[in-house]
């Protein structure tokens, strides 16, 4: 197994200096090809003389042993890469690992906050006091708006038209769109710029006491210190927009609406919700329905 030894640190060579490969991608890429030289050795191959039929028994292998379909695919990957290397070597005349299916990692489902949980979140920061108000009128923008955590804090007073109920904001590629704010937000954005308004030199809608924008970590932080008083694990202000989009389709909205509202460019990327609306109907027809 010499030469193989040889073969599989030449290509991490390779990939180091030529690809500029980091420290633990390298040690990424050592133990997939740990994995790949393990299950040569038990059938008395050099991993380079491994044929398509060996690499599928391979994939069913390392699905057996329980890994993830994603993991799965990162270790195929890393073998075409292989032997990509080989055949510009001039080892192979042909890929093995070309085209070779792999397990299909399962749907992504969105997670979210019940609208007992969001209730009890948005009710927690302290509204008697400035940062207190500040906090309600972010938090309650979010959940009505949908807004990335870079739109929010890109948001200027002007961007907002609490009479008409609509935001304006700069999603990805800098694309504007307008999105409705919804009764409750739009009062708390009024009650708080009742106060923000009294401070001057900086635009952005949602400031520091001391009148400095808010940046992403600040958002991030007090979205998770309120999580925690509210009882609530694991809320981050991206689950706050998944949360927007299933509330909004769990309600009878239509996709397309969403889609708007979201930014998505794609309709694919808003129609990941349908599929926890669909599990949410499913649900309530076997809870409700006599055949069920």
């Amino acid at each position: 197994m010499r030469l193989t030894r040889d073969h599989l640190r030449e290509y991490l060579s390779y990939l180091q200096v030529e690809k500029g490969l980091a420290k633990n991608s390298l040690a990424s890429y050592g133990f997939d090809f740990a994995r790949l030289r393990d299950f040569s050795a038990a059938i008395g191959k050099d991993p380079k003389d491994l044929n398509r039929g060996d690499l599928r028994s391979w994939i069913m292998a390392l699905s057996r042993e329980g890994l993830s379909p994603t993991s799965v695919q990162r270790m195929v990957s890393a073998a075409r890469g292989f032997y990509k290397f080989l055949m510009l070597d001039g080892h192979l005349k042909a890929n093995p690992a070309e085209d070779l299916d792999t397990p299909q990692s399962g749907h992504y489902l969105p997670r979210f906050l019940t609208e007992t949980e969001i209730e009890e979140f948005l009710k927690q920061p302290d509204v008697e006091t400035e940062t207190g108000l500040r906090d309600r009128a972010l938090l309650e923008l979010m959940y009505a708006s949908g807004l990335r955590v870079s739109e929010v804090i890109s948001l200027k007073i002007n961007d907002i038209e609490l009479d008409a109920g609509i935001l304006t904001c700069f999603g990805k590629g800098s694309k504007q769109r307008k999105v409705p704010l919804g009764k409750s937000a739009a009062e708390w954005l009024k009650s708080y710029l009742e106060i923000r308004n009294r401070k001057t030199g900086v635009q952005n809608l949602f400031v520091s006491p001391n009148g400095k924008p808010l940046n992403r970590q600040n958002v991030y932080q007090l979205v998770r210190s309120y999580a925690e008083k509210a009882g609530l694990e694991g809320v981050s202000p991206h689950k706050l927009r998944h949360t927007f989009a299933t509330h909004l389709l769990q309600n009878g909205a239509d996709s397309r609406s969403v889609q708007v509202m979201l930014g998505h460019s794609d309709i694919s990327t808003t129609q990941i919700y349908t599929h926890v609306t669909d599990n949410h109907l499913k649900k309530a027809y076997d809870k409700f329905h006599p055949r069920s």
